[in-house]
């Protein structure tokens, strides 16, 4: 039988003591957590354990002596020894550490058997029943590390998935007992990881102190700011409908989402969600951070005026472009034979949109600057708000474009569905509304002939529609790819786990996947060592486990679906649906 014993590096040169920790149930494994050093009152001891009990939920004991040779203490070891007859358990370890070696010898003394007597010589070991391994472990990376070994494969060479769990548990729920360490005026002295002094920061101190009276503020300023959007007034289905459909609203809604996570006076008790709000936190921080210096851009050196004073001419300039290509479309496009009236019908009436654009813009351009320069303040709230201001100009600039393609899907589509009915009729079938099916059915002359004069007009209007539509598709996914690569920046900002990743790169130990093994010491007749290394969890399972959520703008339809619906001449609305989440 093999007994394991976890046992801390920082307890290799401790005085000697007691052993206190945790035997691992179902498993042949002890875990050491500290050692306490003599003076001490057993009866004290006994008193600490059981409040540390109380406090930690973890079954704590003495699991036996420690023994480190020093000059002056030739009887602590006896005395030791007595102790294993006021400290109840199965088993009684006696670790002896060697001056001069690296390793150290075990004993293990059953307390329903009589005592093994101990062999003669340096190479006194262990109970002829255990065979003892000692893994050495760094008990401050174990403590602060989170196991996300999910699947059952071995982690390790000599524990399982569960005894893993068990001493990541045990190490992460003793924290009262880092709390007393020798510097300490208290009856007890301990070594443990943090017996040279507990490892703070004052910084740190202050900023948890005040972050209760900013939280609590925070929270009442979101309570008023959710009562005010659920207003009566901002309910009503044209104002519901636009918000919906902008961008900014979006992201405002997303933030105060974000805002109320982070602000919530209730204490993260699990990983996930300290995770959570440590990456919406720098998230918020990063975004902010972004905006900031992206205002400082803006308004140094009038920026702002320039770009009022570029976008009249280059919306000019694309009006221009736009004319010419409808002059275009209604002369002989690539050499090819329109029909001659629809031809002339479409182009004017694109032409007369496109005059009613013009006017609309140079009416605003007057404004275009003070507009301009109040929305670039939006950039203080975050990067993510103005790159969202930003899909949203470029929406209402390009919307002469997005009418131009719903006249021409709706015409071509409307085409598509007449001639694939026309055909159903020369076949003797018709689409059964009621069982959504195609059914027989008998036609007399007079449908027939109808039938055949409208299934050739319709043909043969049809490449003139399919034209106009095909032009004005490529213009309407030119706009729609733009604002995508937008989107796609701000969802990269909202959900990338920026503190997950940087917590990867700096201290790789908290994200632990599993654990490897090294050998240390390896001695005839003596225990072996090892020395327990934390496995850090890959980068891809970092970002995967810890993406947070976000309103998705990519299309909910697959490639197949939205190449068959630019084909027959539906809409394709690439607008975020604000009540669809994506992980």
């Amino acid at each position: 039988m093999v007994l394991k014993i976890f046992f801390p590096q920082c307890c290799n040169l401790a005085d000697s003591g007691l052993l206190v920790g945790r035997w691992l149930p179902g498993q042949q494994s002890a875990v050491v957590l500290a050692i306490i050093h003599f003076p001490f009152i057993p009866a004290q001891v006994k008193t600490y354990l059981g409040e540390l009990r109380s406090q930690s939920q973890v079954d704590l004991a003495v699991l036996g002596s420690w023994s480190l040779p020093k000059d002056g203490q030739e009887g602590m070891d006896r005395f030791l020894d007595d102790l294993s007859a006021i400290f109840p358990g199965g088993r009684w370890l006696k670790l002896n550490r060697e001056v001069g070696r690296r390793g150290f010898s075990c004993q293990v003394v059953r307390r329903d058997t009589p005592p093994a007597p101990e062999s003669a010589g340096d190479d006194t070991d262990c109970d002829a029943e255990d065979e003892v391994i000692f893994i050495h472990y760094d008990q401050r990376k174990v403590m602060l590390a989170e196991l996300h070994a999910a699947d059952g494969h071995d982690p390790g060479a000599q524990a399982g998935p569960s005894e893993l769990r068990e001493l990541f548990w045990t190490v992460a729920q003793s924290q009262p007992l880092y709390h007393l360490d020798r510097y300490d005026e208290g009856p007890l002295k301990l070594t443990h990881w943090q017996s040279d002094g507990r490892e703070a920061s004052i910084v740190v101190e202050l900023m948890k102190q005040a972050s209760v009276p900013v939280c609590l503020l925070l929270s009442c300023m979101l309570s008023f700011w959710n009562q005010l959007l659920n207003a009566s007034i901002l309910n009503v289905w044209p104002v519901h409908f636009v918000s919906s459909k902008l961008s900014t609203c979006v992201q405002l809604s997303y933030r105060t989402d974000h805002l109320q996570t982070i602000s919530s006076p209730s204490r993260a008790v699990r990983h996930t969600e300290f995770m959570r709000k440590a990456n919406i936190f720098v998230s918020f921080l990063l975004d902010v951070a972004l905006g900031l210096l992206l205002v400082s851009w803006l308004y140094r050196e009038n920026r702002i005026g320039w770009l009022a004073n570029t976008l009249v001419p280059a919306a000019d300039h694309v009006a221009k472009e736009l004319q010419e290509l409808l002059q275009w479309l209604m002369g002989v496009p690539a050499g090819l034979k329109m029909n001659r009236a629809l031809d002339q019908v479409l182009g004017r009436f694109f032409l007369y949109h496109i005059h009613l654009w013009i006017s609309y813009i140079h009416l605003l351009s007057p404004f275009i600057e003070m507009i301009l320069w109040y929305l670039g303040l939006t950039a203080c709230l975050g990067l993510t708000f103005a790159l969202s201001v930003l899909s949203d100009i470029v929406a209402l600039l390009t919307f002469h474009i997005y009418c131009f393609y719903v006249y021409g899907a709706r015409l071509y589509c409307l085409k598509i569905y007449g001639l694939s009915a026309l055909w159903r009729l020369f076949r003797g079938k018709k689409w059964n509304v009621l069982r959504q099916r195609v059914d027989s059915c008998s036609y007399d002359l007079d449908q027939l002939f109808i039938g055949t004069l409208l299934f050739t007009i319709l043909l043969f209007l049809l490449p003139t529609s399919a034209l106009y539509y095909l032009v004005f598709t490529l213009l309407r996914l030119v706009v729609v790819l733009f604002q995508g690569v937008i989107h796609l920046s701000v969802d990269l900002i909202n959900s990338f786990p920026l503190f997950a990743v940087g917590l990867r790169v700096c201290r790789p130990y908290r994200l632990a996947e599993g654990v490897k093994f090294r050998v240390l010491c390896k001695e005839s007749g003596k225990p072996l060592h090892l020395m327990m290394e934390i496995n850090p969890l890959k980068l891809s399972k970092v970002l995967k486990s810890y993406r947070m959520p976000t309103y998705s703008c990519y299309p909910r339809d697959s490639w197949w679906a939205l190449c068959k619906k630019l084909f027959v001449g539906e809409l394709v609305y690439p607008w975020r649906h604000k009540g669809t989440k994506a992980d």
